[in-house]
């Protein structure tokens, strides 16, 4: 049976209630939808901030949403409000768990970068621990700790008062020439064994008289006083100089002759050789004569071809 409604007043207020019912009913859930995606937009917000801190300039390492991009889109309809409710609340409770993991992904991160500009500071102020080689043994126990001292440079020790005592007995000649004063100082020196006081004393002779006519034997006797003081390498150069500088004078082929001595000692027999060869060519008769025991004993101690 079909009732139908008169329009009297009683009707009129039935159908208006029944309208104001419908539109509560549709209006409550569409209320509540812009309530929530307000809310979340704010924390969808929050999230894309949170995630430039942690992943700075990191293009495509962002977190993608945990939701499906339908369920993001604005409602159109309020036919089923009931679901749309529910799609609400479950992306309010991804984004809030994504928002906690990020903050605890801020927070750890926070720490690294204090923990490493702690070590930073530490390793510039030189605190720094000093790395132990756990491949090297253990050290003995109760072994005593050895330090390496790196030894002092040796220092030359100046004359005793003994040896002071003994050059001052040698009396230094006094006569009308002085350069040979000097000279004859410095054998007499040399000739008593003391070669630092005669390597001394002959260099101011030949420096102080370079033409004396005692020249040729200082320059041969500073290189003898090197020599015999054991500095071959030191007595070749005088040697070789007086030998060039007059190949002639009274001492040329003595200085030859030891230039070829110093060389043997140094063990360089090319050039020893080559000294003993030209002083037989030019001083055959002293090869033979004044200088043939000297000439043979370097020749014997020596393999020349």
């Amino acid at each position: 049976m079909i009732t139908r409604f008169s329009n009297t007043p009683i009707s009129r207020a039935i159908l208006s209630g029944f309208a104001v019912f419908a539109v509560t009913a549709v209006s409550i859930p569409a209320a509540a939808q812009g309530t929530e995606e307000a809310r979340i937009r704010k924390i969808e917000s929050e999230v894309r901030a949170l995630q430039r801190t942690v992943f700075p300039g990191g293009a495509g390492r962002f977190f993608e949403p945990e939701i499906s991009t339908a369920t993001t889109e604005p409602f159109r309809t309020v036919a089923n409000s009931t679901t749309a409710v529910t799609d609400i609340l479950a992306r309010l409770d991804a984004l809030e768990s994504q928002l906690q993991g990020l903050t605890a992904q801020t927070e750890q991160n926070t720490n690294s970068v204090s923990l490493l500009t702690g070590r930073i500071a530490a390793l510039e102020g030189g605190t720094s621990p000093v790395p132990v080689d756990i491949s090297a043994p253990a050290p003995a126990v109760n072994s005593p700790a050895v330090t390496t001292v790196a030894a002092a440079p040796a220092v030359a020790a100046g004359p005793t008062a003994s040896r002071l005592a003994a050059v001052q007995e040698i009396a230094k000649p006094q006569t009308d020439d002085a350069g040979d004063d000097e000279y004859s100082y410095g054998y007499r020196l040399w000739n008593t064994g003391f070669y630092p006081e005669a390597q001394q004393q002959l260099t101011l002779f030949v420096e102080k008289y370079p033409s004396h006519s005692r020249l040729t034997f200082g320059r041969n006797l500073l290189g003898r006083a090197y020599l015999d003081g054991g500095k071959p390498k030191e007595a070749a150069p005088w040697f070789l100089r007086n030998y060039q500088a007059d190949k002639q004078a009274a001492r040329g082929p003595d200085s030859l002759l030891y230039l070829a001595e110093t060389m043997i000692i140094q063990n360089d027999t090319n050039r020893a050789c080559i000294a003993l060869a030209e002083f037989g060519e030019t001083y055959a008769a002293l090869a033979s004569g004044r200088l043939a025991d000297q000439y043979q004993s370097n020749l014997r101690k020596v393999k020349c071809d």
